[in-house]
């Protein structure tokens, strides 16, 4: 039996772990930065030209919660398609998911890949018919498709747009992508992705909600890199990824940086990450004698390592919803 699922067979007693995380009275409005602002503006412009809405989505993490409340103001306006990307990180239950979301009001959903073109043949004939079936406003006699892609950051909406150029056009990168949130900061020119039907995709920046419901949603979403690390702080972040694994009672985590039990606290977890994973700093020290370099444990740097652990699937497939 391996390890983690050894963990789960034994069962470390209900109180051995946090029962809640306390998150010290932060404050969430400071993680909304300024040029997301203007990319909501930029976008609700945009909306007047499209045809139907893809929003991209994180299904691996935070299938549920996180969408842009702002964003979903638009879709009962235009033809809606959700795309849950990154599947292949994801847990592999699929109707418990389905079945909230169809609740939500989405009707019409796709699970991605966009890295391995998994599951995205499907997005075009969707899109396509949708459009078909609905009004066409001021554009009903144009027979190309204009199609608005919307989402919070880092969920892989430039990924779709390369994927689906990839499988219909033969062709190579249009936009940039990254695992950090940013790299579209302006709403772009249109790109075609496919020819028969004729269908542009515009790409746009990925928009937080100006204000979250509530910190630990704030928290998922940092946590799946839809804010930057830097302005929540990397070690809350890794102490609340540590008490969501250990609530899940998802242990990879013992085997993959060698402790011997799973643990409630992130500072001897981040000593194993960094002891594990070499994580040291050179640190001057100011002594009697003069100036001693010494090597000491980079515990920001580890913590860094545990984030991105999470975020490439190496600690398990775990959904924070």
């Amino acid at each position: 039996m391996r390890v983690w699922a050894a963990l789960r067979a034994a069962g470390t007693a209900p109180g051995a772990f946090r029962e809640r995380f306390e998150f010290g009275g932060r404050d969430v409005a400071s993680w909304f930065p300024r040029h997301m602002a203007k990319g909501l503006r930029q976008m609700r412009l945009a909306l007047r030209r499209a045809d139907c809405l893809v929003e991209v989505h994180d299904r691996r993490h935070i299938p549920l919660s996180g969408r842009n409340p702002a964003l979903q103001e638009a879709l009962g306006i235009r033809p809606h398609v959700l795309v849950l990307n990154k599947v292949d990180l994801a847990d592999p239950r699929r109707q418990p998911v389905l079945e909230q979301l169809r609740q939500q009001g989405c009707s019409h959903v796709v699970f991605t890949d966009c890295q391995r073109d998994v599951n995205v043949k499907k997005v075009v004939p969707m899109v396509a018919r949708l459009v078909a079936d609905g009004p066409r406003y001021h554009r009903a006699e144009s027979s190309e498709h204009n199609i608005l892609v919307i989402g919070v950051p880092n969920v892989g909406k430039s990924s779709l747009i390369n994927s689906l150029r990839r499988l219909h056009l033969k062709k190579g990168k249009a936009t940039a992508v990254g695992g950090e949130p940013g790299i579209t900061k302006a709403v772009l020119s249109r790109i075609q992705v496919c020819e028969k039907p004729l269908m542009y995709l515009v790409d746009t920046p990925g928009v937080l909600p100006p204000r979250l419901g509530d910190v630990e949603t704030g928290m998922k979403l940092a946590l799946c890199g839809a804010i930057r690390d830097h302005l929540v702080g990397e070690d809350i972040m890794a102490d609340y990824l540590l008490y969501t694994l250990n609530k899940q009672q998802q242990f990879r985590y013992v085997q993959r940086y060698g402790l011997a039990q799973p643990c409630d606290h992130i500072e001897p977890l981040l000593k194993h990450v960094a002891l594990s994973q070499g994580r040291t700093q050179k640190v001057k020290v100011l002594t009697g004698t003069g100036n001693v370099n010494m090597m000491m444990l980079n515990y920001p740097a580890a913590a860094y390592e545990f984030l991105r652990d999470f975020r490439a699937g190496r600690l398990g497939r775990v959904t924070l919803d």
